[in-house]
């Protein structure tokens, strides 16, 4: 079915469980869909713009109060609306960071933030992660020193995954935080598997910055994210424009340099504040998913010569497995080779699974009812089943 064009019409959630990682807490809401449909032309938002021109000042629809109830929410002092949680880690570096100066980054921290330094001409220095892939405050500690004697003084930021994109492990924040205040460098949460799935709280945990994804964790349209602060940093970060033409002598009032005026309109803008009421509430919930996730762990774990590569007891849903002992020695002799696991599943109405790997793959089942999660469970056991691996 197509909805213009070649365009096909995208029924994933609708017809399948979806475990990709990156979607599964991204999920619009039903609030957000009807948002999408009123909210959809670019500039809507824009309606009742008034002076002093600046998207925070909207209170139709009421952007202004999402800014002030996001901060507290989140336990910081500013909140602002960006295209992504990249822009906000571009945003930070960029008010921050300069040429050749260093900054702290996790040895397992996703590309966008190592590129948000490049963009600045800055340098990356990384923390060592452990052999069980966890940022430890000593290590951390272990990483500024270095770059305390390499540069002569200490880094400008300290980047900390609360969870990282690779294993879905948690990291030391709140110690890692107290370690680099010792060094007075200011450091920025990277909450985009966090911020919208369980709670934060920002000046609990001695961070300067959160930055969250409306579009991965918080149920929202692309792009979407928050980047808040606490006050000490607000006027460097969330500058206001003092440029003027030469010429003209032309100003331009209370725009925000970091994000050239202003950053997020039309769907993003609005999905995102529709969803905003669920999310908070959800967020109180977060044992409940982790109960539904351990329905499919265990499930797994049955399955002779399957592990979980990721830290185990689990904390979070987004979890690594190691199949290398078990549907990777399947994918050796079966005629779909390593395809064989996802189009199996795929038959099952179940997808997001990575097609082709079976050695280790990342799964989601963030947002799943009790009732798929032992849907899914059973799936795997019959697949192992029916391609004689032992189940215990």
């Amino acid at each position: 079915m197509k909805c213009a064009g070649q365009i096909e019409t995208r029924a994933v959630e609708e017809s399948s469980i979806n475990l990709d990682p990156i979607q599964a807490a991204g999920r619009l809401t039903p609030e957000a869909m009807k948002a999408v449909i009123a909210w959809g032309d670019g500039y809507s938002v824009c309606d009742n713009c008034h002076k002093p021109f600046r998207l925070d000042y909207v209170t139709k629809p009421p952007i202004a109060d999402f800014h002030e109830e996001a901060a507290a929410w989140l336990g910081m002092d500013k909140v602002q609306l960006v295209p992504g949680a990249r822009r906000a880690f571009q945003e930070v570096t960029g008010a921050l960071v300069g040429k050749g100066e260093p900054v702290i980054m996790t040895g397992m921290g996703h590309y966008t933030a190592y590129l948000s330094v490049e963009v600045v001409n800055g340098v990356v220095r990384e923390i060592r992660p452990t052999a069980d892939h966890h940022i430890t405050a000593d290590a951390a500690a272990e990483s500024i020193e270095n770059a305390v004697r390499e540069f002569g003084y200490s880094p400008k930021l300290v980047f900390v995954d609360a969870v990282d994109f690779m294993y879905g492990n948690m990291h030391e924040v709140e110690k890692i935080a107290k370690v680099a205040h010792q060094y007075d460098i200011p450091v920025l949460y990277n909450g985009v598997y966090t911020v919208g799935v369980l709670p934060v709280d920002g000046k609990k945990l001695g961070v300067d910055f959160v930055v969250g994804s409306g579009h991965k964790s918080m149920a929202a349209p692309a792009p979407s994210g928050i980047l808040a602060t606490t006050d000490e940093y607000a006027d460097t970060v969330l500058r206001t424009t003092k440029i003027q033409g030469d010429l003209t002598g032309r100003k331009f009032g209370i725009k925000q340099v970091g994000i050239l005026g202003c950053s997020l309109m039309g769907d993003p803008a609005v999905g995102l504040i529709a969803s905003f009421p669920r999310v908070k509430e959800r967020v109180n919930h977060f044992d409940e998913e982790l109960k539904n996730h351990k329905i499919v762990t265990d499930a797994l774990l049955s399955i002779e010569g399957t592990k979980v590569a990721s830290e185990y007891p689990r904390k979070h849903t987004l979890t690594r497995m190691d199949t290398a002992e078990s549907f990777d020695v399947v994918a050796q002799t079966h005629k779909k080779r390593g395809f064989f696991l996802s189009s199996a599943l795929n038959k099952r109405g179940i997808t997001g699974i990575m097609p082709g790997v079976t050695k280790q793959w990342k799964f989601n089942t963030y947002g799943l009812t009790s009732a798929q999660a032992e849907y899914l469970a059973d799936a795997f056991i019959e697949i192992a089943e029916e391609n004689s691996m032992v189940v215990g």
